[in-house]
Order: C-alpha cells, then structure tokens, then sequence
C-alpha cells in the first residue's frame, strides 16, 4: 500500500523522524518497505495483516507502537455516536453470507465540485487522481482507515412510493454492467451485485467497482452512500473471473471487520458535509446476523519467553500491549487479551508471542545454539541415491527435476497450484516426456548434430498405495537396479565449470557442407568458418565426414544466437555468404 508520510503525520502531535528511519522502523517490526521515494512510502503488508493496516490509521498505529509515541485522535470534526433513520431509503440483502452487513445513506443537497487543495495533495502523494470532491471523499476515507465506500447519484436511481430501494444480489445468467470507466462485462450468477432494486438493475458490482448508470457527476445533488462489508472470497473470485482487480476488491478479499462498516460511513459524511454540504436525511443499516465480540486470547510469560527463547519481564510484555492498544487482564500469571475489532489476526496464543517479539525486536532475543543430535543422522538411503546419479552421469545422463503435479493422478489436490496439473503424479514418464520436447527445441545450443539428449530423474511418485522413490532415463540402461541403501558409499564430487549467462533471444542454426582436399584437417576447417563467422556463432558442430577419389566432404552445423536481440534471417544469409565465399577462395567446393 503507498503511504504519505505527511498523512502519517496527521495522527501525531510529536514530529515524526524522516522517511528512512520510518522506513527501518517498518521493516525491523512490521512489513517490509518496497519503494520510498520522499514523502510516499510503498508498504508490503501481509494477508494476515490486511484487515486493518491497508489502512494510514492502522499503518500509524503500528508506528506508534514501534516507535514508542502517542497516537492523537483523528477525525473531520466531532463525528455523532449514532445516526437518524429513514423510510426513504430500503435496504435488502439477499445472501447474507456474501455480504456481512451494509449501511446506506441518504444525503440531499450535496453540491459537486473540485476538491479542496489539501484533499488533492493527500490522493495525489499516494499516487490517486482527484476526481470531484464526492468521489475523493470516499477513496480518502477508504486510505485513511481502510473500509471501501461508494457514492450513488440517487436521482439516476428510480423511487416507488417517494422511496429509494438498494438490493445485494447475485447477478443473474446474461445480465451486463458498464463499469464507472466503461466497459461491459457479461456477468455469472456467483457475482454479487448492488442493484437498484426500484428498477432490478444493476447499479455496483459488490465489493469491486461502481457502475456508469449510478456515477455522480457535475449535476448531481442528492447522494446514496454505501458502506458495506462483503464477503472475501466471494469478492476475490469474482474479481478474478472479472479480471478487474481495485483497491475496494484487495480490502474486501483480506475480510476487514464489520465493525469497521460504521465509522467508514460516519467519517465520509462528516467530510462530504464539510467538503460538499448537504444534508443527511438518514441511514439505513442492515446487518442480519451482527458478529460477536472478540473473544479474549490468553498466553503466560512462560509460553512467550519459551517460544522466542528469551528472558523478557512481565513488565516489558504489558508494555508492549499498552503500546499496541491492546485491552488485557493478567490472570492466573496469564496475560488475557481483548484483540478490538479490527485486529481479526489475534486468535490464538502465538499470535500474542509474535506481538511481543517484533515490537521489542528480534534482535533483543539472544543467540542460543541449537542442542546436538543425538547419535549419528541415517544417511544410507542418501547414499544409494547419491550412487545411483553417479552411475547416470557417468554414463552421459543429465540430471533434471521436475515438479510433482500431474494432469492426472491417483491423488488430487484440493487446492492446486496450477488448476491444470491438479493432482500428484505417479510416475515420472510424463514431466519427463515434456522436459525431453523442451531439450530438444534446445539441443543446436548444447548437443552435436544427431546427438540425442539422455535425462534422467530420480523422484518421488504418488500412487493410492503409497509414495515411492522411482529412477527414470527416454532411453534403457543396462544394469540399472533398484535404488539401495548404501551406507558406506561415498558420494562423487564435480568440478563445476564457469557460469555463463544464457540469452533470452531465439537462436538460428545453418548447416554447411563442402568437398576439399584429401588429408585436409577439420581443425583447418573449423578455423577459417570461426574466423569468417563473427561474434554471433555461438556453436560450431562438424556432423559428416567421408572420403571419396580422392577427396573428403566435411558437414559443419553453425548455430548463431545473440545476447541482445532477435536475429533476422537477413543478417544470418549474410554471415553465412561470407563463410561460403572464404570456403571456395580456399579451394574447397561448397555443396
């Protein structure tokens, strides 16, 4: 998340340090740091941390309590502790498990314009663009504390009965929506949508982006708010069949608290009135099944100092929860701690003992040795396999590894990696057959003419009646046995030669073959080709010879790749002309 430190500022009375000891602070105790370039900082933040600190109040907050400085209070003005309903305004939420709870409000008398300076400076630094005041409310509070938000016009919504009416639903086979910034996308029933429901059209897609039909404009003066909590990985699923990833879908996808639905949407109408007047007639709020209270997580100084390995005093540890803002009881010698609503990642004990540790620092844990083993480690198994590769490569094997998914197999996975290799192979053939088609595409680059690959692999399979180690070469070796345990062998070392960088530019392999004098030595030959062929020949194979009244034929493969470009057929023609033309000054004919 990109970050200002001038927005950070906001919630300190103190002056904070400048951007690179920030920096350092973030990424000793918190997240890493992936750009800093003046006042903007790009925060990697964690999933489990992405409920609250995708967020400038959760990232201050951190530095708060990493830093050590007090945080201040910060809202647009006094903000009320409750809001007035309304019946002009329904809300109805048709799945209740795709969205958790959804506020809406009604404001009339909103006037739209440019944004004050301040508020464009503050979306600009983070890398937003400003785009009227309503608009820019909502993102700015969406950044400022981390609930997406959403402006309707309402007077391009249809009334029944004086009435606006907004449905959560799922989209329905065949239904479209232009999005705010104009495409159409054909939508499936597992997306939710935000409709109107006057009019059983589609106004949002859920938790993603607004529609064009509902876009407040110039014109516009009265507003439906939203502020809403939708389900994750309903809204992951759909922005990834959608293909449309946004700053409200990356939230939702990381489950933020539903306790965080109501200050989003008392902050943006206290900045909307500020910024754009009008008035808020009332809210709506509907959350079906509200969520409980966290419940208090529990861990001793024990357990803490046992799993860091440290010597941390109770006093250091209850600092560290008053740092954090972290409510807690000690009980029984235990600390019991009441996590607030948005620190959905404390659960369990560890999750306590890793707060105590990054906060006083890693580093503040002193380095202890690991204790020895006991007796000497098992490695015969190793020792058999280690015999067998040697066996291989001695014979002329290349080693490869392939990975352990399979199109089909004996055992599938849940959650595959790759949705087309979902299960575990039971055997090696297949990933050996495909890394075989790929050598060979390679071969000009490494192997002499006609000279065929040998691989082999030595893996792991998965069958219903187990797993197993397997040997596999896509050609027969003779005397090759079962892997064995042998403990007293021991294992080959090789003599790496000097790395070379590979190009990333496709090569072009030309053959010649030419007639020359008899007792004419190759090695003459492979010198004038080098020496004509220029900077590009990369490999040079002879793959023919023979003898004929009183002659010999010579065959040479050239293969020709660059470091730095795509060769053209035009520039190897080329080269190749001025190998044949200093061929026949040599007196040999070039066939």
């Amino acid at each position: 998340m990109k970050i200002s430190r001038n927005w950070l500022q906001t919630y300190f009375d103190k002056p904070l340090p400048d951007a690179e000891t920030i920096a350092d602070a973030y990424t000793f105790h918190a997240f890493e740091i992936e750009e800093a370039a003046g006042d903007m900082m790009d925060v990697k933040v964690l999933p489990n941390r992405a409920a609250d600190c995708l967020s400038h109040l959760g990232l201050a907050k951190e530095l708060s309590a990493i830093l050590d400085l007090p945080i201040k209070e910060h809202s647009p003005r006094e903000l009320p502790a409750e809001f007035p309903t309304t019946d002009k305004l329904l809300v109805t939420i048709e799945d209740p498990k795709k969205c958790v709870r959804y506020m809406g409000a009604l404001v009339r008398g909103a006037k739209v314009g440019p944004s004050p300076a301040w508020l464009k400076e503050a979306l600009e630094a983070v890398g937003q663009r400003s785009i009227n005041n309503i608009v820019d409310a909502t993102n700015y509070v969406m950044l400022n504390i981390g609930q997406p938000l959403h402006a309707f016009d309402a007077g391009k919504l249809a009334q029944k009965n004086g009435a606006y009416a907004i449905k959560v639903r799922g989209a329905r086979e065949g239904e479209k929506i232009t999005t705010l910034s104009g495409e159409e996308y054909a939508l499936v029933p597992n997306i939710q949508l935000i409709t109107d429901a006057n009019a059983d059209a589609p106004v949002a897609l859920a938790g993603i982006k607004g529609g064009k039909s509902a876009e407040v404009d110039e014109h516009t003066t009265d507003l439906i708010i939203e502020s809403a909590n939708f389900d994750g990985t309903t809204t992951r699923r759909a922005a990834q069949a959608l293909k449309l990833f946004t700053d409200a879908s990356l939230r939702f996808q990381n489950r933020p608290s539903p306790g965080l639905v109501f200050p989003g949407m008392r902050n943006v109408l206290a900045l909307i009135q500020d910024i754009a007047g009008g008035e808020v007639t009332g809210v709506v709020d509907e959350y079906p099944a509200p969520a409980s209270a966290p419940a208090p997580v529990s861990v001793s100084l024990e357990k803490i100092n046992g799993v860091l390995g440290s010597n941390f005093s109770r006093e250091e540890v209850e600092n560290v929860f008053k740092r954090l803002a972290l409510p807690y009881m000690v009980v029984n010698d235990a600390f019991a701690v009441t996590p607030p609503f948005e620190r959905t990642d404390i659960t369990i004990p560890e999750d306590l003992v890793e707060e105590v540790g990054r906060i006083i620092g890693y580093d503040k844990v002193p380095a202890t040795e690991l204790p020895p083993l006991a007796g000497a480690p098992d490695q015969a198994r190793f020792r058999g396999i280690e015999r067998m590769k040697d066996q291989l490569v001695e014979q002329g094997f290349i080693e490869i590894s392939t990975q352990s998914f399979a199109k089909k197999g004996d055992i599938v996975l849940a959650n595959p990696l790759d949705k087309n290799m979902p299960a575990l192979r039971t055997n090696l053939d297949e990933n050996m057959n495909v890394a075989l088609a790929r050598a060979k595409l390679n071969a000009p680059l490494v192997l002499a003419p006609n000279q065929k690959p040998k691989l082999f692999e030595i893996g792991t399979v998965f069958t219903k009646d187990g797993e197993h180690l397997e040997v596999k070469t896509s050609e027969p070796v003779p005397g090759l046995s079962e892997i064995h345990d042998e403990p007293d062998y021991v294992p080959k070392r090789y003599e790496l030669g000097s790395y070379k960088t590979f190009s990333a530019y496709p090569f072009v392999a030309r053959d010649v073959a030419f007639w020359a004098p008899a007792g004419t030595e190759a090695s003459a030959v492979e010198e004038i080709i080098r020496a004509n062929a220029g900077e590009l020949l990369v490999r040079l194979d002879q793959f023919d010879r023979f003898e004929k009244e009183g002659r010999v034929s010579y065959a040479f493969r050239l293969v020709f790749q660059s470091m730095e470009r795509t060769l053209t057929d035009e520039e190897v023609n080329g080269v190749m002309e001025r190998v044949y033309e200093t061929l026949k000054k040599a007196g040999f004919e070039v066939r």
